[in-house]
């Protein structure tokens, strides 16, 4: 992406995923190799746990976020991508994730837009927040 192609304060907004299915959380499972029962034991996660169900994986809801970026500025731009999670992703939900440029700076490596990040679920709920930066053409 070009440095006159992107702005302070522009936004980009995605819909990263409609009505979360159990179904992606376990292949997730499998593609990591994370099988915390958190995630995988609904018995487990309800009895032992005391949640009301399984839930997804932080760092599904981090990969998920990062397409808005990707998506935007390309994975080749990416320097730098962080988050906090802020709240569990359950199975039926569905997640936004907003994209803001920060601003565009001139490095010694040359111009770098800084972003920050916001994924919510479909009642408004934050359950990400981040920040990135990506590498623009002079």
């Amino acid at each position: 992406m070009h440095v006159d192609d992107i702005k302070a304060g522009e936004t980009r907004e995605s819909v990263l995923v409609e009505d979360l299915k159990r179904t992606r959380i376990v292949q997730y499972a499998g593609a990591s190799g994370d099988f915390n029962p958190l995630h995988t034991d609904e018995v487990f996660a309800k009895e032992t746990a005391g949640y009301p169900g399984v839930f997804a994986h932080g760092m599904l809801t981090m990969g998920m976020t990062g397409r808005v970026l990707t998506d935007w500025v390309g994975i080749e731009s990416l320097l730098t991508f962080g988050v906090r999670f802020k709240a569990q992703v359950w199975p039926g939900d569905t997640l936004t994730a907003t994209a803001t440029v920060e601003s565009v700076e001139d490095t010694p490596a040359g111009p770098v837009a800084r972003f920050s990040l916001r994924t919510v679920n479909q009642d408004g709920g934050e359950v990400v927040t981040g920040t990135a930066t990506a590498r623009l053409e002079a």
